[in-house]
């Protein structure tokens, strides 16, 4: 395998599950459509399910060329080995030079095994992703056109990018909420490839037998209004005031691992490099000293309101309003002014 094809198509997995694609997914096309249009090739989509080529419409529509629908009955559920297995048989066919996944639980999952097959490299929960020339350092060789996969590293002291020159394609994990959604456009139409894959029985080795799905407890990626709490909350039952500001604005509770590594709050409610990304039109932190972490999965919100007592904190440099003070006056007296102005 590793064929490196200059021309080769910029590839998205499309996730979905019961017949819904994944959110990522369809941010994921975005980007796509962006590192295509640079390198002047085609968006593809890998959709491999059972009864999902109704789904490939819904991939134009957000910028997808072609899309390559594998259906199998024993498809209809993830299972790691049948996924993997067609996807490898996807990529030696056709050649794609990027192929993009969604960070998912799934994503995850799927990734590295196709990595791992394929012997391509792989860079997991990226921030970013932009195509340029490199050279070598030590050989003076230059590459053109490759994919920078760009993510915190050394526990978010630095920001690396990462490059895969030699071994193909190039593989990048990318979380939900990192790259906005794009507008959908109707008139945008694309080729639909249907692949017949036979999985050998070897592979068919785990049967899905029942399956339990718990729902998310807090929409952060869907929020417009987040306030988030951090250890300087204090204690759990000192996040009663984050709920309260939250719930007064109409928005959701986000929180930074500190405050869900010291057990204030479930890790759903985790955003940052290691939870989710949001975008939210405000947000509001709260006693979060704003280690980069914590940044990059909220520094691309509209307006970002910061409340720490100490005003060294890193999180002012990239807020557009600072508060240094107790936020255990401040929170109160915030919930009591909007309640009021809602009351009038």
């Amino acid at each position: 395998m590793n064929r490196k094809n200059p021309q080769g198509e910029v590839w998205v997995f499309a996730e979905q599950e019961d017949g819904k694609l994944n959110d990522v997914v369809l941010e994921l096309c975005g980007k796509a459509r962006e590192l295509a249009d640079t390198l002047g090739v085609k968006v593809g989509a890998v959709l491999p399910g059972y009864n999902v080529a109704e789904l490939a419409k819904t991939l134009f529509s957000y910028g997808v060329d072609v899309a390559y629908v594998v259906e199998d009955p024993n498809l209809k559920r993830f299972t790691s080995s049948p996924y993997a297995y067609v996807v490898e048989k996807l990529i030696d066919k056709y050649a794609p030079q990027i192929v993009l996944y969604g960070a998912t639980p799934l994503g995850r999952d799927l990734a590295p095994r196709v990595a791992s097959a394929t012997r391509s490299g792989m860079t997991a929960d990226c921030t970013d992703l932009q195509i340029g020339d490199v050279v070598d350092a030590k050989t003076k060789a230059e590459y053109k056109n490759l994919l920078h996969q760009i993510r915190p590293a050394f526990g978010g002291n630095i920001i690396a990018t990462i490059i895969n020159p030699e071994q193909w394609p190039q593989m990048a994990t990318v979380r939900s909420g990192v790259f906005p959604r794009k507008d959908p456009d109707a008139s945008h139409s694309g080729e639909l490839v249907r692949e017949a894959i036979a999985i050998p029985a070897e592979i068919l080795v785990v049967e899905s037998i029942e399956r339990f799905v718990a729902e998310k407890k807090v929409d952060l990626n869907g929020a417009r209004i987040v306030v988030a709490g951090g250890a300087g909350v204090g204690s759990k039952e000192n996040f009663s005031l984050i709920f309260d500001l939250a719930n007064a604005l109409g928005g959701a509770v986000g929180a930074s691992r500190a405050a869900v590594d010291g057990g204030f709050i479930d890790r759903d409610h985790q955003v940052g490099q290691t939870g989710s990304t949001v975008r939210p039109a405000l947000y509001i932190a709260c006693g979060i000293s704003g280690a980069v972490q914590h940044r990059v999965g909220m520094q691309d919100s509209a307006k970002i309101i910061a409340i720490n007592s100490d005003p060294n904190a890193p999180i002012f440099s990239i807020a557009h309003y600072g508060i240094v003070g107790d936020l255990n006056e401040i929170l109160p007296m915030m919930t009591r002014a909007v309640r009021e102005r809602v009351a009038e």
